[in-house]
């Protein structure tokens, strides 16, 4: 077999990736050793959040320029796949329910305010206002308005839709390694056999360490296992995401919330721990009293890819035609869009949307310690 590019992972980023790639009339095998987009993709809050995941940088540029492409692009994925990603608006409230946090959080919101950021200070009774079922401890807020959240299974579905419909071929099975000779990369090694290709792009998240030739350095990417638990309210307690010091709580429309996560270096144990529910479940019913009594209807963990310095490892690396699209650690959701653009235009040899330089995977180590 043989395409113009190989796609190694099939969650969101890969899926982003290969739609991008078919649009522009590319070859694209995507190959996925399970069900595309059922691994960490399907297991993230959805939170849509510079605000609260970044500081004022290269890194909260990058995830700002995707914010701003996120509402065409959840338009454009339920038009070619007709299925709704759960995009919703609304905003991000951060609130302190700690007096030893609220310092914290007002330091943080001038800088945010020195930056020009669009956030809004709130007091207890304010963010009371704006969230009725808030604690009544809760004292004060930031509020980024611009925010929003998407909902994850239903946007690695659509997602996975769009893409074969845009021309992408997915192969199920297990990837034996980046094949390079001559110095360049010639395809995939396949269960299936060699995939011929010009280029490939890395994009398995906390697993891509365990392809063989992926010339990154030890330690690159590494899991971070995270647990959720969903409950249950009915109507609605809350309508946005809400963020505390400890962690956070996101709606969906039916009722549901989901209450997360933790922060494991588990390595790949995937477990749900009464140690993790208790963490998310003492958060969630602090920010939230009313949800004492509601009901857990769903519980999952799985693993964020994280690096060394939190950042994603976007674009070329050292060998030519090898191309990443891995490591957004906490932002994966939110930055699909700006990597689907920015990798895919690179892999193009176009100019690409964003500065990709601070994500270099030479950023991680000496060439000398690349193997």
């Amino acid at each position: 077999m043989s395409t113009d590019v190989v796609l190694v992972g099939a969650g969101l980023q890969g899926c982003g990736v290969a739609l991008r790639l078919a649009q522009a009339g590319v070859g694209v095998v995507v190959l996925e050793r399970s069900i595309p987009g059922a691994e960490a993709s399907s297991a993230a809050g959805g939170i849509l959040s510079p605000g609260v995941e970044a500081e004022p940088g290269p890194f909260h540029e990058l995830c700002v320029q995707s914010l701003s492409r996120w509402r065409d692009f959840a338009d454009e994925l339920e038009r070619l796949s007709g299925s709704w990603v759960g995009f919703r608006g609304g905003g991000t409230l951060e609130v302190s329910v700690d007096d030893r946090f609220t310092p914290v959080l007002a330091a943080r919101a001038a800088m945010l305010e020195r930056a020009g950021l669009d956030v809004s200070v709130l007091d207890g009774d304010d963010a009371r206002r704006l969230e009725p079922g808030l604690s009544p401890e809760t004292r004060g807020g930031i509020w980024f308005p611009g925010e929003a959240s998407v909902d994850p299974r239903l946007l690695g579905r659509a997602l996975h839709v769009a893409a074969v419909r845009a021309g992408a071929r997915f192969v199920q099975g297990q990837v034996r390694g980046i094949a390079v000779e001559g110095g360049r990369v010639v395809g995939v090694d396949h269960e299936s056999g060699r995939i011929a290709a010009g280029a490939v792009v890395l994009a398995a998240g906390a697993w891509s360490m365990q392809v063989a030739g992926n010339d990154l350095p030890v330690g690159a990417v590494r899991p971070v296992r995270g647990q959720i638990a969903v409950l249950d309210t009915r109507p609605p307690l809350l309508s946005r995401v809400i963020f505390s010091d400890k962690g956070y709580l996101v709606p969906r429309p039916d009722g549901r919330i989901l209450c997360g996560s933790t922060m494991e270096e588990a390595g790949f144990e995937k477990a749900v721990t009464a140690g993790g529910l208790l963490h998310v479940l003492q958060l969630a019913v602090e920010i939230a009293p009313g949800l004492a009594g509601a009901p857990v209807v769903e519980t999952w963990s799985n693993f964020r890819p994280a690096t060394p310095d939190g950042l994603p490892i976007l674009g070329p690396g050292r060998v030519p035609g090898l191309f990443y699209a891995t490591g957004h650690y906490r932002n994966g959701v939110l930055l699909t869009p700006v990597t689907a653009d920015a990798v895919s235009a690179a892999v193009l040899g176009r100019p690409t949307p964003v500065d990709l330089a601070p994500f270099a995977p030479s950023r991680l180590a000496p060439r000398g310690a690349l193997r």
